[in-house]
């Protein structure tokens, strides 16, 4: 499954409204788009929230649109939550006017370009925390590789693991943190 794109994975939902297509498909942006809402939120907290709110909002405008880049669509939907959120705390009562559409070709080239940044930087952070971390946050969130199975590729004891990812997911954040702001 992992070896299947974003395209296909849409397509199997869309076709099958199999709702474990759309989760692996969520699952691979669950970093990314925490990355995203890092820069603009500055909160962990909200960050979390604004991830869980996209997912959601995802879910319901799915099938609504033709989307020939899933990434690209989530980048967007993500900034857009997160503008809204900005403004209504800031006390202004104007609202993005324009529904999510499908981003134009020219915008797609520039989203996937920012998101390759964003991956790019992940993996550049991921070199900085300890083996142990980064070794169980590779084979859990880019491998898809149960606690099990990362105890039994490890030889860690599965709270290990679980302590392992918290840990690096924690740092990671962290880390984001502290890059968004300088």
């Amino acid at each position: 499954m992992q070896s299947l794109s974003d395209q296909e994975l849409l397509r199997l939902y869309q076709s099958e409204k199999n709702n474990q297509w759309l989760g692996l498909l969520l699952e691979r942006y669950t970093l990314i788009l925490l990355g995203v809402c890092m820069k603009y939120l500055r909160n962990e907290e909200e960050a979390k929230d604004m991830v869980q709110q996209v997912f959601e909002k995802t879910i319901r405008e799915i099938d609504r649109f033709e989307i020939s880049n899933f990434g690209a669509w989530m980048y967007r939907i993500a900034i857009n939550e997160c503008l809204m959120l900005l403004r209504k705390k800031s006390g202004k009562t104007t609202e993005i006017q324009e529904p999510i559409i499908a981003i134009e070709q020219d915008s797609v080239a520039e989203l996937e370009s920012e998101k390759e940044k964003d991956r790019i930087r992940i993996h550049q952070l991921l070199e900085d925390l300890s083996t142990e971390q980064r070794n169980c946050i590779k084979y859990f969130f880019f491998d898809k590789k149960s606690y099990r199975q990362i105890a039994e590729i490890t030889g860690y004891t599965i709270n290990e693991v679980k302590s392992y990812l918290q840990n690096g997911k924690r740092n990671l954040k962290k880390m984001l943190i502290t890059q968004n702001k300088s």
